[in-house]
């Protein structure tokens, strides 16, 4: 049981990975406050996440965080504990052809955030970070104490915000900041009510594959098919986006167990290929996949696989959902939920 009540600030709360771990602090008894500019969201989300939970939403802000008097004032409102930073651009190859754009979004954000958790005396963060901060790596699988090599704007923005917090915790010794190196979310919740639902073209490959096979696109375009892998496509380590949301909870309980900041990498620890991960999704679809081999996508790189032991070693916790339930979940969310939020159910 966790020790005492806690309000949460989760930035990002409508987007994929924020909407489920709002369900999750929802059922555990967390207060919830949210803050979105829904620039790839929708609020339609917090009726499925309330409907999820059983439980109602604290209050939801429509703010951009570089907003500093809006953010201002969400603390000055709610008794805020802690906060759950996920609001940030996330696409790679937006990220290469936009890099001012992502500095200023996921850079500048996080400054305005820890600005007003100054302010108002809030000092436990969790943050959304990113296994693409360690890049075309020498070794796998990944260990937190591997070097960052970041190969794109995204990822050298999520670097940049994990250096700031570094610097923070340094000169101030009541911060405890946990940031969690996620690698590639996937899946929905199981309901069918809650799954990955961008706006515009989806940038990720689960969703992209869910979509052609609904025949919503016309076929998956799989980017590189001359790395040096199995079968010559790229490799990444999916984990489940309950399993995502179920540590950030954990990470909110853990935040008291002392200060500083430290990382910890959310992975199965095993990696799957772009054909491998197709193959799995037609197994759980029954729906053809048709794909096409397309030249590689600036800033991939040819594989990502986490070490997952040290939060197994500080929690006792591991993910437990494999990529079959990944697709299983994720299917029957596009089943339901063809256009997305937009209609369904």
């Amino acid at each position: 049981m966790r020790r005492t009540l806690s309000t949460a600030l989760v930035t990002g709360g409508a987007g994929f990975i924020g909407s489920h771990t709002c369900v999750e602090l929802l059922e555990h008894g967390f207060e919830v406050i949210v803050a979105d500019d829904y620039s790839n969201s929708s609020p339609e989300v917090f009726t499925r996440t309330q409907k999820v939970a059983g439980r109602f939403l604290g209050a939801v802000y429509r703010i951009d965080l570089r907003d500093r008097r809006a953010l201002s004032a969400v603390f000055e409102r709610h008794p805020v504990d802690v906060v759950v930073h996920f609001a940030a651009k996330k696409e790679i190859g937006e990220s290469v052809r936009n890099p001012v754009t992502y500095y200023d979004v996921n850079v500048g954000g996080t400054l305005a955030l820890l600005s007003a958790m100054e302010e108002h005396g809030v000092r436990r963060l969790v943050f959304s970070s990113s296994c693409s901060i360690y890049g075309e790596a020498e070794r796998m699988p990944l260990t937190e104490a591997d070097p960052a090599r970041p190969t794109n704007p995204y990822a050298a923005s999520k670097w940049t915000c994990e250096q700031i917090l570094a610097d923070v915790c340094r000169r101030s010794e009541d911060w405890s900041v946990l940031s969690l190196r996620y690698f590639n979310p996937a899946g929905a919740h199981p309901s069918g009510l809650l799954g990955e639902a961008p706006r515009g073209a989806p940038g990720n490959v689960m969703p992209y594959m869910a979509q052609v096979a609904a025949g919503r696109l016309e076929q998956l375009e799989v980017f590189g098919g001359d790395y040096a892998t199995s079968d010559g496509t790229g490799i990444r380590d999916y984990i489940h986006v309950m399993d995502v949301a179920e540590a950030h909870r954990l990470a909110l309980e853990h935040l008291a167990d002392r200060t500083g900041l430290r990382v910890f990498n959310l992975g199965l620890g095993s990696g799957t290929s772009v054909l491998e991960l197709v193959a799995a999704f037609r197994r759980a679809s029954g729906r053809p996949i048709p794909y096409r081999i397309v030249p590689r996508r600036p800033g991939d790189v040819t594989a990502l696989v986490a070490d997952p032991t040290a939060v197994a070693r500080a929690w006792g916790w591991r993910a437990t959902r494999d990529v079959a339930a990944m697709c299983r979940d994720a299917w029957r969310f596009t089943r339901l939920n063809p256009a997305g939020y937009a209609v369904g159910r």
